[in-house]
């Protein structure tokens, strides 16, 4: 099999590990989402696709690819819609709230700054809408602190959601095709200097938070992603965020499932269901 990973750093953790397994059966090829121009007026020019890619990228270049390929019949994991559904902090809440999910409810301002002057329950926690590396994350107590982040965010699109009190600890829940990985993480709202995540055995997370990752899969279309959850009190879980694809890093049998699925895939000819 020829298994494709969309991808700027093939070297990350999880994928070098996986291709190390994958390799003496399969060629594992990298294909640079940088590079990438749209399509070719010449389909053929890009070549044969391989027989499942994964897309380990976010970018808007990433996801323009992936739907190249989806549209030339090769199955992605995670589907194009499904990873830039999961960027966009606005569109992820809507689905989430829809099926019941216990999701952060979720107020979308077209700029930060449109928020002053008005009338704040706080504290409240603001997030880039556009989810993407060193965005916008932070609780906001009072005007003074919001007039604070005005003053570099001023005009970032976000997102305002109520601040749930909490431990101060993220749980962090990875599922690969149906595999549940977890750990705990302090939450950068509670300890800008975190430290790495802690592996957490899942039968040591609270009674169905594992089966509530298992279902966002299934909402979402997702086979490889991250579900962060916070405690709001007695074990009652708060789904915070969704990541597509995430590091998964440390967590022993990762790399292992995700060669499984990529096999499995390339040999179905079609990405199975979330």
């Amino acid at each position: 099999m020829r298994i494709g990973l969309i991808t700027p750093e093939p070297g990350h953790p999880l994928l070098a590990a996986a291709t190390a397994l994958l390799t003496p059966r399969h060629r594992v090829e990298t294909v640079d989402p940088g590079a990438w121009d749209g399509a070719p007026e010449d389909p053929d020019s890009f070549g044969t696709p391989a027989d499942v890619y994964l897309l380990k990228a976010r970018t808007p270049r990433a996801l323009g690819l992936a739907r190249y390929l989806e549209e030339r019949g090769a199955p992605v994991l995670n589907a194009s819609g499904a990873t830039g559904l999961c960027q966009d902090r606005t569109a992820m809440a809507e689905p989430a709230l829809r099926a019941g999910l216990p999701f952060a409810r979720t107020q979308t301002v077209p700029a930060l700054a449109r928020l002053i002057g008005e009338e704040l329950a706080y504290p409240v926690v603001i997030k880039s809408r556009h989810s993407r590396r060193h965005d916008l994350v932070a609780r906001v107590d009072d005007d003074a602190g919001l007039r604070a982040l005005c003053a570099v965010w001023s005009d970032e699109p976000v997102v305002v959601q109520p601040f749930t009190e909490n431990s101060g600890w993220d749980h962090k829940l990875w599922v690969i095709a149906g595999r549940v990985f977890a750990a705990v993480r302090r939450s950068e709202l509670a300890d800008p200097d975190r430290g790495p995540a802690l592996p957490l055995a899942p039968g040591d997370l609270p009674d169905g938070w594992a089966r509530l990752a298992l279902r966002v899969g299934s909402v979402f279309g997702l086979q490889v992603y991250g579900v962060d959850v916070i405690d709001a009190g007695g074990g009652v879980p708060l789904i915070v965020d969704i990541n597509a694809f995430p590091g998964v890093r440390g967590q022993v049998g990762a790399p292992e499932a995700l060669a499984e699925l990529a096999v499995r895939t390339a040999e179905r000819g079609a990405v199975p269901a979330g």
